[in-house]
């Protein structure tokens, strides 16, 4: 009997369903309380002294970035380092910011960017026209941000974490998030914690928090959590102009609404179950599938990683043929995203420039796929995974 095995899925409780009937019934379906209350929380989860709540993910990075451009104030300094091998919103907002992303090569192990060609691009480089190190958490593995954080601050550089795949995972006794001068979070369906489509912005800095807010929201001069004018608290009262319709910096519409904070609130609560039930499946399947290192790259199992999914390398080519038998069995498979400069079209005019330069991205990007792993599999779907691999491998 064919299963469906999916690689994200969202059921709702009736906790969760109640509070999103509740935002019905209140009527307050933009940013409002349960927006206020999420970041809150979610600063808190994370480490951090702030939290904004954004539209999405992409937001979050795209909101960051414009950020850190006001920061420094310097034109020049245009480029920002980050990782060939990660979903291409992370690429796209940096183009969208226009600043021009500069690709460092990843481990083999698990996906993440190497500082050690960090520091190779930036001694053959002019550290004046750098911006940012903006690391992924690709699948909720972490980057060694502790020689990350440090090789930055040598040259005088922020630091932005991807975290969007990593809810909760940890490093050296933190949670990720909480290194950088900021950081970025997805809630969207297919992601560990999942609220729909939702994003974040995590930071220590008010700086940072204050312009986030206003570039999320049209860049209007007003930052405040939820509006104060109707009860004549606003700062701005007596002043000869409405900081609602009034813009200091050019910004987007990155605002989130009040469902998708009702359900992430909800869902921050089972944070540890639910990347507890992520690493045990994880577990499991590593043990079914042992017999099959020969041909498969097995994730590396640690109680510190968040997983997004079950990351799978085929050594020896042969993914495509391997991955649609997978989904003729209901077995859902995503491809690990691919080496952006070499492999996605729309960097198409980077390719000459990369070629040969980033080996194990381009290798990773080619024969790397995932599989669910998700809080919702359940001891048969893990099961008919196993089997399914050993109908496919040993047939």
């Amino acid at each position: 009997m064919t299963r469906k095995v999916s690689i994200g899925n969202i059921s709702l409780s009736e906790e969760e369903i109640e509070a999103v009937t509740q935002v019905c019934r209140r009527g307050r379906l933009t940013e409002h309380a349960n927006t206020v209350e999420f970041e809150k929380r979610w600063a808190e989860t994370i480490g951090t002294k702030y939290a904004i709540a954004l539209s999405s993910g992409t937001g979050a990075l795209i909101s960051g970035l414009y950020t850190l451009k006001h920061l420094s104030g310097d034109e020049r300094r245009k480029k920002v380092i980050t990782t060939p091998l990660t979903f291409i919103a992370t690429s796209n907002a940096i183009r969208i910011a226009n600043l021009e992303p500069v690709y460092a090569d990843v481990k083999l192990e698990d996906f993440t960017i190497q500082p050690s060609e960090i520091e190779r691009i930036l001694e053959t480089s002019d550290p004046s026209e750098f911006l940012a190190i903006l690391p992924v958490h690709l699948m909720g593995y972490t980057c060694e941000m502790d020689r990350i954080c440090r090789i930055a601050k040598e040259h005088g550089l922020f630091v932005f974490e991807d975290a969007a795949q990593a809810h909760g995972s940890r490093y050296l006794g933190k949670t990720v998030g909480s290194f950088g001068d900021l950081s970025d979070f997805s809630f969207y369906i297919a992601h560990n914690i999942q609220a729909g489509e939702l994003g974040a912005v995590n930071t220590d800095n008010p700086l940072i928090r204050d312009l986030v807010k206003k570039i999320k929201a049209h860049g209007r001069m007003c930052s405040c959590g939820v509006c104060k004018r109707a009860q004549g608290s606003c700062p701005y009262q007596g002043k000869d102009f409405d900081p609602r319709f009034t813009h200091d910096v050019v910004g987007f519409n990155f605002k989130s609404n009040e469902f998708s904070t009702a359900i992430a609130l909800k869902r921050i609560k089972t944070i540890g179950e639910i990347n507890s039930r992520r690493r045990a499946n994880v577990q499991y399947l590593n043990g079914g599938l042992k017999r099959f290192e020969r041909v498969l790259q097995l994730p590396l199992h640690s109680e510190d990683v968040s997983y997004l999914g079950y990351p799978l390398v085929l050594k020896d080519g042969g993914r495509e043929k391997l991955t649609a038998q997978l989904e003729e069995r209901g077995i859902e498979t995503r491809p690990l995203f691919g080496c952006i400069p070499l492999q996605q079209p729309a960097y198409g005019y980077l390719k000459e420039q990369y070629s040969g330069k980033l080996p194990n991205a381009e290798y990773l990007g080619r024969q790397g796929f995932y599989i669910g792993c998700h809080q919702d599999v359940t001891q048969l779907d893990l099961d008919y995974i196993i089997k399914s691999f050993g109908e496919i491998l040993d047939g």
